[in-house]
């Protein structure tokens, strides 16, 4: 299914299935469980940034809920947090403008409301205009791309459609990216098509400025 034009009754309509009923796990009590999520919260802002940084202190209402309703589930929510840290975090090599072109491309492919809102408010904070969030919409058939930003983009859509990345494809990112870095594509794309699965599967709530699937 393709999903490049998106008017507002279909984002609606995507919106009212995903959000439209109650999540299907409640978070845990907020004040109980304050200790254990600003622990794995804390410890995932800094892996982000850099351990050795600063600590930020959030309120208590300003975490976001899902880490209260996934700390439910702690070796495996800390186990998906580990790998989220190793490729967004200080050890990653793939240049965060790549990582945010594949994660907002599969962000829309998989129609995840919560994934894709998120990140379109991050990729603002990294200098990515609208129109350039509209083309991710479009991918990568889109004129306005360079051969590389073309290459990312087709990446997530071939593993989307396929489970397999072109030779073409494949030759034309690793023009660019080494080893590590052509690796590293393929689990933010991998980790970020879970990452949506269990958000749309869960109905997990939007954080407020997070307006999903809408670009305009």
């Amino acid at each position: 299914m393709r999903f490049a034009d998106h008017t507002q009754a279909q984002i609606k309509a995507r919106h009212d299935d995903v959000l439209g009923s109650p999540p299907r796990f409640s978070p845990v009590d907020r004040p109980a469980a304050e200790a254990e999520v600003r622990a794995v919260t804390d410890g995932l802002l800094r892996g982000i940034s850099h351990p050795s940084a600063k600590s930020v202190v959030v309120p208590l209402e300003g975490i976001p809920e899902i880490m209260f309703t996934l700390c439910r589930f702690p070796a495996l929510w800390q186990s998906i947090i580990d790998v989220t840290v190793e490729i967004q975090g200080p050890n990653a090599t793939l240049p965060v403008r790549d990582r945010k072109l594949a994660i907002l491309r599969v962000g829309w492919l998989c129609q995840a409301p919560y994934e894709f809102g998120e990140h379109v408010e991050q990729a603002r904070r990294l200098g990515f205009s609208g129109e350039k969030i509209e083309r991710i919409v479009t991918g990568s058939t889109d004129a306005g791309w360079d051969d590389h930003e073309r290459a990312v983009l087709r990446a997530a859509e071939e593993l989307h459609e396929e489970a397999m990345v072109s030779d073409a494809t494949w030759s034309q990112l690793a023009a660019q990216l080494d080893e590590q870095q052509l690796f590293e594509l393929l689990v933010v794309i991998g980790q970020f098509t879970a990452t949506a699965y269990f958000q749309n599967a869960l109905r997990l709530r939007l954080q407020p400025g997070n307006r999903g699937l809408a670009t305009r």
